[in-house]
Parts: C-alpha cells; sequence; structure tokens
C-alpha cells in the first residue's frame, strides 16, 4: 500500500507530459511568486503534522496589485503543469490569501498580517525546505 504522502507521488504533468510531484510543485510555485517579487519565501514540508497538506508556500507582498499579480503567477504556473487551483480566499481584501492546490497551500501575506499570524511558528515543527530565489 502507498503512503499517500509521499513527496514524489505525481501531482502534476507538464506540458511535455513530465510528472511533476507536489515537492517539484512546491519549488514552482515559490519561483513564480520570486518572479513577481514576492518576499521571504518559505517552503514548509508539513507531511508529518496533518492530512491537510503536504506542504506549505508562505510568502510576502508589498501591495495589493502585488498580490494579485504574485497569486496569479502561481495559478498560471500550475495551470500549465495540469494542477488547478482548487479555491483562493482573500484576494478581494488582499491582506492574506490563501490558495488551495490539493496537497499544496500557497500562503501570501501583507507584511503585518505575517508578522501577526507567523505561520512558520505555527507550524515551526514543520520541515524548512531550503529555498533560494532565482
Amino acid at each position: 500500500m502507498t503512503n499517500p504522502h509521499e513527496a514524489n507521488r505525481p501531482l502534476g504533468t507538464g506540458i511535455a507530459g513530465t510528472v511533476v510531484s507536489v515537492d517539484q510543485l512546491a519549488v514552482m510555485a515559490a519561483d513564480a511568486a520570486s518572479d513577481k517579487k514576492a518576499r521571504d519565501i518559505v517552503i514548509l514540508d508539513i507531511r508529518e503534522l496533518t492530512p491537510m497538506a503536504d506542504y506549505f508556500v508562505i510568502c510576502s507582498a508589498n501591495s495589493g496589485p502585488q498580490m494579485e499579480a504574485v497569486s496569479r503567477a502561481v495559478r498560471d504556473k500550475l495551470a500549465m503543469l495540469g494542477v488547478r487551483c482548487r479555491g483562493v480566499e482573500g484576494l478581494n481584501e488582499a491582506r492574506w490569501v490563501l490558495m488551495d492546490f490539493g496537497d499544496l497551500v500557497v500562503h501570501l501575506f501583507r507584511q503585518e498580517e505575517r508578522d501577526f499570524y507567523h505561520l512558520e511558528r505555527l507550524w515551526g515543527d514543520g520541515r524548512v525546505v531550503p529555498y533560494e530565489a532565482p
């Protein structure tokens, strides 16, 4: 029996039919956010903590328009891989945007909200995945 929380299980399929795992998707989402100048990007592996998701990508933006641009870039990049966004919350308020891709959840914050909610501390038992923006 296969563990449903294996990071290398296929989640999306690239343009050329390449299978993409959830850990690769987390990095691709982080890259898409970085392309739109998101700051303080953190990837958390939370597979051992909850069945809710395998990874969080957490990042910050400076303004509502930047939050919209980052969220669109992440959705578009993952959609190209055949991974659809199951839901987006908070885009109208542009303070904390949550994008649900199933096993991957992307949190995009304005700095004040990120400081207040501090998901990195709340999910502090998760493993920080080394990430360096391109």
